[in-house]
């Protein structure tokens, strides 16, 4: 399983949102470009980047996302303001590894799928689900949809993988459990990552458990040092033993 870390900005500076609100970020004082750097020497295979301002369209990051791009050699998916094709063209032509999608899958499926077909395996599907439903435009606007109905209707289009967020263990309303996760992974046919699961080493360990999890997206508590990147890529690189039926 991958550790992927992430680096959300806003207003060029590497925050964590409270509830997923936008006007309530924690601040932390480090720069962006080298704590990405910090978590590639440490041994990351992969980041995200994830840009708060092109979800509000206020401004964006574009510098500082390509710095990081540059400078750590990794593969980077970029998140956040991707809702045309265009748009997602642009990041893969800067050299984003992958792109992430969710808001224009809700609104516009079509133009997610020309971007699977056009870029195939390069455009990740952000399924954040909330009490049962899947969620739009930053986690502020509940769907109809329930997140295998929605998973269902991208099922022909060559993802590179699903982001499934557990919002409900992420804004800590529930136990954490790994049913969402794990019974969506079971039936997806696409690699899952999931997020919003982790507050701890025992949580990436969990996850291993899950089964058809490719990666895990660690943020807040690789910023609050809840954990360290290099427990967090020791315990996702160790053997699994057989499942203990906890999950």
């Amino acid at each position: 399983m991958i550790i992927i870390p992430t680096i959300e900005l806003q207003g060029r500076r590497c925050v964590s949102l409270t509830r997923g609100r936008l006007d309530e970020p924690v601040i932390w004082h480090v720069d962006p470009v080298e704590r990405a750097c910090d978590f590639a020497d440490a041994g990351a295979q992969r980041l995200q980047v994830t840009d708060f301002d092109a979800v509000t369209g206020d401004e964006d990051n574009r510098d500082i996302v390509i710095e990081i791009m540059r400078r750590t050699g990794v593969d980077v998916q970029v998140a956040g303001g991707i809702r045309t094709l265009e748009r997602a063209r642009e990041w893969l032509d800067a050299g984003a590894a992958r792109v992430v999608i969710g808001t224009a899958a809700v609104t516009n499926p079509e133009m997610v799928r020309q971007a699977a077909k056009y870029h195939p395996d390069a455009v990740i599907l952000a399924v954040d689900v909330f009490q049962g439903r899947v969620m739009s435009q930053g986690w502020r606007e509940p769907t109809a949809f329930s997140p295998a109905d929605f998973i269902a209707h991208f099922a022909a289009s060559p993802l590179a993988a699903l982001q499934i967020t557990d919002i409900d263990a992420d804004v800590g309303d529930s136990d954490a459990t790994l049913s969402l996760i794990a019974d969506l992974a079971a039936h997806a046919r696409t690699p899952v990552i999931a997020s919003g699961m982790v507050r701890g080493l025992d949580d990436i360990a969990r996850l291993k458990y899950a089964g058809h999890v490719e990666g895990v997206i660690v943020g807040r508590a690789l910023f609050n040092h809840a954990i360290e990147i290099e427990d967090a890529l020791r315990v996702a690189a160790e053997p699994s033993e057989p499942a203990p039926g906890f999950i």
